[in-house]
């Protein structure tokens, strides 16, 4: 032996375990995240106020998870969106103790992340939300594995 290691590829300590391709799904769902919070900054201004609540509340759920799955690319449509849900879920009802609502008046991506009051339309527009997401992650994995 010469002391020279092959670059590990596969499972294990060295190699992370990573796939193959890993990285460029990674970008893939960053851009999809990036492409979802520029929606959500501009769409629900667009839209009738009944709307906009429902639509940035499943654009939220959406960017949570996109931005999930960037994380975790191996998690499957039904984990990550119920993942997301109950993220979305969880903030909303902090907002019920009111500490977003302080943490709001001081910071401004406090209040974007967390927001300020809860509203139960909210509850709905992140279920809409992530079941849009998973759907939409179900279908696009559908041709993928027919290519295989």
């Amino acid at each position: 032996m010469t002391g020279h290691r092959k670059a590990a590829t596969g499972p294990g300590p060295q190699g992370g375990g990573r796939r193959p391709g890993e990285w460029r799904t990674r970008a893939g769902w960053t851009a999809a995240a990036g492409a979802v919070l520029a929606l959500g900054l501009v769409a629900p201004g667009l839209v009738p106020a009944g709307a906009a609540s429902l639509l940035g509340g499943a654009l939220y759920t959406a960017l949570l998870y996109t931005l999930l799955s960037a994380a975790a690319p191996r998690l499957g449509p039904w984990t990550a969106g119920t993942a997301a849900l109950a993220a979305g879920w969880a903030v909303e009802l902090f907002q019920l103790t009111g500490l977003p609502a302080d943490l709001g008046r001081h910071s401004r991506l406090a209040r974007l992340v967390l927001g300020t009051t809860f509203d139960p339309v909210d509850l709905l527009g992140y279920a809409l939300g992530a079941a849009a997401a998973t759907a939409l992650h179900g279908l696009a994995r559908r041709p993928a594995r027919r290519g295989r």
